[in-house]
Parts: C-alpha cells; sequence; structure tokens
C-alpha cells in the first residue's frame, strides 16, 4: 500500500522522528538486545517491531 508511514522506508525516518536513519537504525538494534522482539503471550503485533518503534518515536 502506499502512502502508508513505514519505518521500511528510510526518507519517513527523519521527518517524523526527528533521527537520522543510521541513528533510528542504533535505537532499533538497542531495542533487539533488550528483548523486545521477543515473542510473548497474547495477539500478535500486526506491525513490525521498526513500524512499532518509528509510532512511538514519531509520538
Amino acid at each position: 500500500m502506499s502512502g502508508l508511514i513505514t519505518a521500511s522506508e528510510p526518507s519517513w525516518i527523519a521527518p517524523f522522528t526527528g533521527l537520522s536513519p543510521r541513528q533510528f537504525g542504533k535505537l532499533v538494534t538497542a531495542m533487539r538486545r533488550e528483548g523486545m522482539d521477543r515473542a510473548r503471550k497474547g495477539r500478535p503485533w500486526s506491525l513490525t517491531m521498526q513500524d512499532r518503534i518509528l509510532l512511538v518515536t514519531a509520538y
């Protein structure tokens, strides 16, 4: 789908978060190290981990 804001398109990262794509990548790596991408009980996420991080940083 076109028009959706997604972390897979680096051009969306800086305008919405103020982070460069490199900084955003470091944030994603740090969150992975902390175990954010582990499977948990309950309903699975429909967004990728990168898109969830983009959502939170944009907020």
